[in-house]
């Protein structure tokens, strides 16, 4: 799959990133993870910690697939609202949910301080405006269900935005504790803290083949080395779709810009997250070497070649964007990506169990919280190999019930 195109900004942020081999000769393992993105390292560490037989593999070096142009804003509200999931969900499951997301954002945090490579966690605060007047109701409705629920979000008039910001919005919620972090750095920490807690990592090494026997995988490499392991976690981001279709996946196209550093963030409040209600919707963050991330004008294409010949001009829209909110904060571009992007329709992530792939566990983290979400799936997948349960796993499970209203 062409996943992505531009000039990618996180591999440069990273002096001298570890080189991992290619697996040499065969072996076992507890547990297969194919993948070493984010969500492989997520996987690997979760496991490695808990005394897990764990080897790792991906056709690339880690992080140089859709890590490399994740431009990671960890919040827990999502593309589709509470009202939203609810509305599909019911408000228990989506509660659940969010209560679950919430959870993974503290164990980023936590986890972050002691990796062997900081990886920029940064807490910040999210402003989510009403792109137009028509949307101030569904903002209330939202903050109503958050309130209730413990959620720390406020609604901001426009004049508290005026007070706030160089431009003025209808209306606005504004979210406390949510995150940036660097997913680069984040994934190869991830991955060496695995390593310390006897993970194996090959990079370089492709699947081409499998078999399934007296109850355990057989996968093969291109090299032709066999491994055999009783568990198997396919942790491909969106190649995992070139593995196993799944009706509710769908795949479109995204951008962003990566501009050089910004000598003043003065006019920008707290330097929080901003996204809007308008769909598809701009989004911008700030980085920890104080560039400008500005992402979106997502079209729904799957061919690549379509992808890529917008990415120049959607460069020019996406700054043209945020000079509109920040006309004082100058930017220039430095890097631009054009990148497959993936969610669900009905609005939450998947682990995919399938009866053609016994033993195996497909990670679709698959939304715009795509780190958060492989957080939440990392461990109830770690709870399902290592105890056999996990009270959540019915949230996300592919064959899942969608309640009728």
């Amino acid at each position: 799959m062409d996943l992505q195109s531009g000039k990618f900004y996180w591999p440069t942020t990273l002096e001298q990133a570890p080189v991992y081999s290619p697996l040499s000769e065969d072996t076992a393992c507890d547990v297969l993870i194919v993948g070493a993105g984010s969500s492989g390292a997520q996987c690997a560490s979760v496991l490695a910690e808990r005394g897990v037989n764990v080897l790792v593999v991906d056709k690339r070096q880690p992080g140089s697939g859709s890590t490399a142009t994740n431009t990671a804003l960890i919040q827990y509200a999502g593309e589709k609202t509470f009202v939203q999931l609810a509305h599909t969900f019911g408000e228990e499951r989506t509660v659940r949910h969010l209560k679950l997301c919430e959870a993974a954002i503290n164990q980023m945090e936590a986890i972050s301080a002691k990796l062997p490579v900081n990886p920029d966690f940064t807490r910040r605060d999210s402003l989510y405006y009403a792109s137009y007047p028509e949307d101030v109701h569904k903002l209330e409705q939202e903050l109503s269900l958050l309130q209730k629920h413990g959620f720390q979000a406020l609604l901001l008039n426009e004049e508290h935005i005026a007070a706030r910001y160089p431009f003025r919005k209808p209306a606005a919620l504004y979210y406390n504790n949510d995150a940036e972090i660097n997913p680069f750095k984040f994934t190869i920490g991830m991955l060496e803290k695995a390593r310390g807690d006897g993970a194996r990592i090959h990079a370089e090494t492709e699947i081409t083949g499998k078999t399934f026997e007296n109850g355990k995988a057989v996968f093969y490499t291109q090299s032709r080395q066999r491994i055999e392991a009783k568990h198997v976690i396919f942790a491909a981001g969106y190649e995992n779709l070139e593995v196993k279709r799944d009706k509710n996946a769908v795949l479109s196209s995204s951008y962003a810009v990566i501009t050089k550093p910004v000598a003043d963030f003065r006019t920008w409040y707290k330097r929080t997250l901003i996204w809007e209600s308008a769909r598809p919707y701009i989004y911008m963050r700030t980085t920890a070497d104080d560039r400008v991330i500005i992402g979106g004008l997502d079209k729904d294409t799957q061919y690549a070649d379509v992808r890529d010949s917008k990415v120049i001009h959607n460069q020019e829209k996406l700054l043209g964007e945020f000079r509109k909110l920040f006309p004082d904060i100058p930017v220039e571009a430095e890097y631009y990506l054009g990148a497959f992007y993936g969610g669900t329709h009905d609005g939450l992530p998947m682990i995919g169990m399938y009866e053609e792939y016994p033993g195996c566990y497909f990670l679709m983290g698959y939304g715009d919280n795509g780190m958060v979400y492989s957080m939440v799936l990392a461990e109830i997948i770690a709870d399902m190999i290592t105890t056999g349960r996990s009270k959540d796993a019915e949230l996300y499970l592919q064959t899942r019930p969608v309640p009728i209203h």
